[in-house]
């Protein structure tokens, strides 16, 4: 299903911006705040502060070889890769997905 913005979802944003999108989701079972959507991005990140706190056990995760390079130049090795079951909105309007694209683990929140 398309998801829409209102004049409501505007109030108290000025026009134009570029600001980022940040949503809730529920990802296995637990609420996550303060997802940040790129657009521009292909990589999922889930620092493993979070991946700890969803309780899901270390060997789930898959082996990736891949280091992620950011902005600066820093390259980060990550732990894993695991796909995760995400659901967003709410009833009446919701949708539970696998997420097909892999969640990256690093090391450490930098």
């Amino acid at each position: 299903e398309v998801i829409t913005f209102s004049e409501a979802d505007y109030e108290g944003v000025r026009l134009p911006h570029d600001d980022p999108v940040v949503v809730t989701l529920l990802v296995e079972l637990f609420t996550m705040k303060r997802i940040l959507i790129d657009s521009g991005s292909s990589a999922d990140i889930l620092y493993k502060h979070a991946f700890d706190q969803l309780r899901i056990p270390a060997d789930q995760l898959k082996p990736v070889k891949t280091p992620l390079v950011g902005f600066t130049g820093e390259t980060i090795h990550p732990l894993g890769s695991i796909n995760l079951s995400v659901v967003a909105g709410t009833t009446p309007r919701q949708t539970q997905v696998e997420m097909s694209s892999w969640w990256w683990i690093p090391q450490a929140h930098t």
